[in-house]
């Protein structure tokens, strides 16, 4: 299964940002979409990535002042990306040794979606349970 198939599940609508947006914005953001990274963009390529951990981590340094800093300041700059015929088990392995929760998917030069570690675990059990419906099908029908 490749992250193509995540992304045919997920709402076309991907929630960003740009350099020059305060953190306090982006903190508002995360908490009303309820997500953990915001992707930063100029014009569509991406730049950046913004997660909660870039963002206590700037509070941790900053103070309460840090929410006034720009998302430029604070967000990752080297974001790892993947393509969308990325397998599934691909995308998790980069995830955990990257130990991030989020991958940008990359087509062509620009975003076209973003895939969590919530929805990676999705495709795996859920594949996982066609796998052993399968194999109870197959079972039953040699018996």
């Amino acid at each position: 299964m490749t992250v193509d198939r995540i992304l045919q599940g997920k709402s076309r609508e991907i929630a960003s940002t740009t350099a020059g947006a305060s953190l306090s914005a982006i903190c508002s953001l995360l908490a009303e979409r309820r997500i953990g990274a915001v992707p930063v963009l100029e014009g569509k390529t991406l730049i950046g990535i913004l997660s909660e951990r870039d963002v206590v981590r700037a509070l941790a340094l900053g103070g309460a002042t840090a929410l006034d800093l720009p998302v430029g300041e604070i967000m990752t700059r080297n974001v790892r990306t993947i393509g969308r015929g990325t397998s599934v088990e691909e995308a998790m392995a980069i995830m955990t040794e990257g130990r991030f929760r989020h991958l940008p998917v990359v087509e062509d030069g620009r975003m076209i979606g973003i895939v969590s570690i919530g929805d990676v675990v999705k495709a795996r059990l859920d594949a996982q349970q066609r796998e052993v419906e399968d194999l109870k099908s197959y079972v039953a029908g040699a018996a």
